[in-house]
C-alpha cells in the first residue's frame, strides 16, 4: 500500500481500535500489522501526539508474560476525533470514488 496513503489513515485505524478496548503499544502494532504492513516506528509518534493532544490517555498495568505495559485509553475528546475523523474519511472516500467511477466510465468508452 502506498505509504502516503497509509500515513494518512493511521491515526484514524488507531482511534478505531482503541475505541474498542485499551491497547498496549506493541498489541495494537500487531493489529495493525495483521491488515497493513507498518514499521513498530511509525505508531509511537501518532500515540504520543493523541496523548498530548488529550485524545487518549495512558495507564500502566502489570503484564503476565513481562513488566509493566503503558495502555492506552481514549477519552471523551479522543471519540469526538474519531467520530470527525470518520465523517472526513467517508465524504474523502465518496469524492476519491466519483473519480474513480468517471474514469472508468470514460475508458468504457
Amino acid at each position: 500500500m502506498n505509504a502516503q496513503f497509509k500515513k494518512g489513515v493511521l491515526e484514524l485505524i488507531v482511534l478505531l481500535i482503541i475505541n474498542k478496548e485499551d491497547e498496549y503499544g506493541y498489541s495494537l502494532v500487531k493489529k495493525i500489522s495483521n491488515k497493513i504492513v507498518i514499521s513498530e516506528g511509525t505508531v509511537y509518534p501518532i500515540l504520543r501526539r493523541l496523548v498530548k493532544e488529550k485524545h487518549l490517555t495512558t495507564y500502566i498495568k502489570e503484564s503476565k508474560e513481562g513488566p509493566f505495559r503503558k495502555y492506552y485509553r481514549i477519552t471523551k475528546n479522543g471519540i469526538n476525533k474519531l467520530e470527525t475523523l470518520k465523517f472526513e474519511w467517508n465524504e474523502f472516500f465518496l469524492i476519491i470514488n466519483c473519480f474513480i467511477e468517471e474514469n472508468d466510465k470514460l475508458e468504457q468508452e
